[in-house]
């Protein structure tokens, strides 16, 4: 069953997903809309959803990088993880948990993080 994920695009919807981490792992997926290996992770990250280890118990955002830059800077200023792109970003607790960029960004592992 496929897990829906939000894409967010203002300060304020970032700032509420934050918030919510507080209570519930937010898994945050940073993707460049021009970039070829951002496409390939934005596959990995969409296959991870689509398969039974994705958590309903965790919500999924998406920032397109380009289009919502100073949503995509504000993540990096609050979680202290230096922007890359394509990102993802297990935030639990209003901080960083877990990171990976570029080619690590793949369905295998963020099963064997996330579960």
């Amino acid at each position: 069953m496929s897990r829906p994920y939000k894409e967010i695009q203002s300060i304020e919807e970032w700032n509420a997903a934050l918030e919510g981490s507080a209570s519930r792992p937010l898994v945050v997926f940073k993707h460049s809309t021009t970039c070829p290996v951002s496409a390939n992770a934005y596959n990995e990250f969409a296959n991870y959803l689509n398969s039974d280890a994705a958590s309903e118990d965790t919500d999924y955002v998406l920032v397109k990088v380009i289009e919502s830059r100073p949503v995509s800077n504000q993540i990096a200023e609050d979680v202290a993880v230096k922007h890359e792109s394509p990102q993802i970003i297990l935030v639990k607790d209003k901080a960083k948990y877990w990171t990976a960029s570029h080619w690590s960004i793949t369905e295998a592992h963020m099963k064997a993080v996330m579960n």
